[in-house]
């Protein structure tokens, strides 16, 4: 088969593989969510929700944290950071955690908002050096459009390069964004034309260029910037755009190959990907659950003052309504039973990871995988159920509720 012919057999799959967010299958069990209400047992619900996963999905390694409306966070390690010379995964281990990148840089972008240095409704035009050319549709494209997804931007640049770079990497498991870490990411732009209609649509592209943006605008890198404004006061000494700085990369969870790249033995180690300019403000943090856990603290509790609770509460409000993936700022709520989860997913290399949180019942969940599965639908699973059994609890009469 020709290599423009191999192109066309492989766009569907090259769209899926990199398309929208993830499998969100939940599992719902009346008895596990009764037993949690009435008897408080946390550990055996992980322990349950787990264990199914596992069986259908085999994946190489997880880590799991939960801060529970008791306000205790707790963490779980399933696994091993790899089959061979690994170590075991606690709330300690490094994980790559891809696409979770764009909440932080979506909440950076919300603080210097906050702080007068860019506006939401500041548009390309202005944004940018005046000798990029710009179709008239991408001049008029906001700051506000970038971080929320409803530009019109696609997900990548659909060019030869690209899609050479994907079919090699469904047999190779190696990184296929290049061309959007480099300044390449303003070359389509001249051509860009929207959609009839505006609706969230996923953009590596438009992270991308607010990763460009930011360091146009600031001088400063995004990991600066993040430990400025978010890492520092929360305490999260754990976390990097630039993972192979922290001493604790050398035993991080390696990466797996799990539902992709489809041409590598599930389970076998796959390269890490890595970044150096644009793409690291989208795609390229490194943490812990740990640290993930007071990230998601200081999104239920509303404990921290001034610029960061403001900017947290900028990117928590829904600017895309509908019931399934409204558009937040990098974040996305789902409504389900009458219940609203907001939460992020990340799919790099070897890795799958999960945050969220249910804001009314002050339930947060950081689910971490070092292996490729768009099945990540634990976070949402154990989210729903800790909040049906927190409406469930009134009716456990006469049985004592203590978390374990």
């Amino acid at each position: 088969m020709s290599k423009p012919h191999r192109f066309i057999v492989l766009l569907p799959l090259f769209l899926s593989a990199c398309g929208t967010l993830s499998d969100m299958h939940v599992d719902e069990n009346p008895q596990d969510v009764k037993e949690l209400a009435c008897t408080g047992d946390i550990n055996g619900m992980v322990n349950d929700v787990v264990e199914k996963y596992q069986r259908r999905e085999k994946a190489s390694g997880l880590a799991i944290g939960i801060i529970r409306n008791d306000g205790v966070a707790r963490t779980w390690g399933f696994g091993y950071t790899n089959a061979v010379n690994g170590y075991k995964i606690d709330g300690q281990t490094l994980f790559a955690l891809g696409s979770v990148s764009k909440g932080v840089t979506g909440e950076v972008v919300a603080g210097l908002v906050e702080k007068g240095q860019l506006k939401w409704d500041d548009k390309l035009s202005d944004l940018l050096p005046e000798n990029i050319v710009l179709s008239e549709d991408a001049k008029n494209i906001t700051l506000l459009q970038l971080a929320t997804h409803t530009s019109g931007l696609p997900r990548q640049n659909m060019t030869k390069d690209m899609l050479e770079s994907f079919l090699k990497y469904l047999y190779t498991g190696d990184n296929f964004y290049h061309e959007l870490d480099s300044d390449d990411v303003l070359n389509d732009l001249s051509s860009f034309k929207k959609p009839q209609v505006l609706v969230p649509q996923y953009s590596n592209l438009g992270y991308a260029l607010l990763g460009y943006i930011l360091k146009l605008k600031t001088g400063e890198d995004i990991q600066q910037l993040a430990y400025d404004f978010i890492f520092d006061s929360l305490k999260m000494g754990n976390t990097s755009f630039y993972g192979s700085k922290l001493k604790a990369y050398p035993y991080r969870a390696i990466g797996h190959a799990g539902d992709q790249p489809k041409f590598i033995r599930r389970g076998e180690v796959v390269p890490d990907w890595s970044f150096n300019k644009n793409m690291v403000a989208a795609a390229s943090l490194y943490s812990n659950v740990d640290d993930l856990l007071k990230y998601l603290r200081a999104h239920i509790d509303d404990s921290q003052a001034g610029d960061l609770s403001a900017a947290i509460q900028v990117t928590e409000k829904v600017y895309f309504q509908r019931k399934i993936e409204a558009a937040n700022i990098a974040w996305v709520t789902d409504t389900k039973n009458n219940q609203k989860i907001t939460y992020q997913v990340g799919y790099i290399g070897g890795y799958s990871s999960y945050i969220g949180f249910d804001k009314k019942h002050k339930n947060a969940v950081v689910v971490l995988q070092n292996t490729f599965n768009w099945s990540n639908y634990i976070g949402h699973d154990l989210l729903l159920k800790m909040a049906l059994a927190d409406d469930y609890q009134g009716k456990c009469a006469g049985r004592e509720n203590s978390y374990k």
